[in-house]
């Protein structure tokens, strides 16, 4: 069980840190946040999909075909926590070579979209102190692990959930 576990945890981080690493290369310095943050759960949605795999792969292979919802949801556990832990170390590896702006471009983005929708002088000013705020407490390692791990952490729950409730069986007999 270990080695399908680690095998598609693997895959899972191979495909999102992979995609990801290419989507924040190709798309750096845009203002397309938006955008490009559907991409990115689109990237996690792909990615992850290799649980439905591992929870199947265990099932059939290890367990004579029957397995319970709270073991397929375990395997699923354990494969999103081996992707999140190198989406992890794909963003801080991304922001610390190339990102730094990353927080900059955002906050101009978001204010561009407030101007755009009318916001008045003091919204738009206690915006930016608020975005000023999350800047500094962005810029410590362990806050932005933090963050990029609840981004992906949920992703993986979900997937997990529906893959263990659909590929569960009961002994019959």
């Amino acid at each position: 069980m270990n080695k399908i576990i680690i095998i598609n945890g693997f895959i899972a981080a191979l495909v999102i840190a992979g995609l990801s690493s290419w989507l924040l290369w190709s798309t750096a310095g845009d203002a397309a946040h938006s955008q490009s943050a559907w991409l990115g759960y689109l990237i996690m949605v792909a990615g992850l999909a290799v649980i439905y795999v591992a929870i199947k792969q265990v099932r059939d292979q290890q367990c004579g075909g029957l397995i319970g919802f709270y073991k397929g949801f375990s395997i699923g556990l354990q494969v999103t926590l081996i992707a999140a832990f190198f989406y992890v170390l794909s963003w801080e590896f991304y922001y610390q070579s190339a990102g730094q702006d990353f927080i900059t471009n955002y906050q101009q983005s978001q204010l561009s979209h407030m101007a755009e929708a009318g916001a008045t002088d003091a919204e738009m000013a206690a915006s930016r102190k608020d975005m000023q705020a999350f800047a500094q407490w962005y810029d410590r390692w362990y806050n932005r692990a933090m963050v990029t791990l609840f981004e992906i952490l949920p992703v993986g729950l979900l997937i997990s959930v529906l893959a263990a409730a659909l590929l569960r069986t009961r002994q019959t007999g």
